[in-house]
């Protein structure tokens, strides 16, 4: 198989309550997104009332492209992550926006349901 999609044609474009989307494109057996997280947006606030749960159930594989995000583990453990920054996010987490510039990052393991009802 050979084929190419690009991000500013997505498949899907799922919106959060408030505060940014994610554009979704189904390439082989890979389901890839570019988020768009605004300033302000925290996924507790934004996202939690569309797909439920305590926390963030999805497995995250993304690179940042622009802005900075915090991500808090269930457990306590944080990291930041900024323009260039290549990242895993497992299961049982939170995350918000640093600063006032939009954070923009591609995900590559857990956008198939990311933004979605439960």
């Amino acid at each position: 198989m050979i084929d190419r999609k690009n991000l500013g044609s997505p498949d899907e474009t799922r919106s959060f309550t408030a505060k940014g989307h994610v554009q979704v494109i189904a390439l082989g057996e890979a389901t890839i997104g570019r988020g768009t997280f605004e300033p302000g947006w925290r996924w507790s606030e934004h996202v939690k009332p569309i797909a439920g749960g305590e926390s963030c159930q999805a497995n995250h594989t993304g690179y940042v492209l622009s802005g900075r995000m915090r991500i808090r583990a269930n457990d306590g453990k944080e990291i930041e992550i900024g323009p260039g920054d290549a990242f895993v996010a497992a299961p049982g987490h939170d995350a918000w926006v640093v600063g006032s510039e939009s954070c923009v990052m591609v995900d590559w393991t857990g956008i198939a349901k990311y933004a979605k009802k439960a």
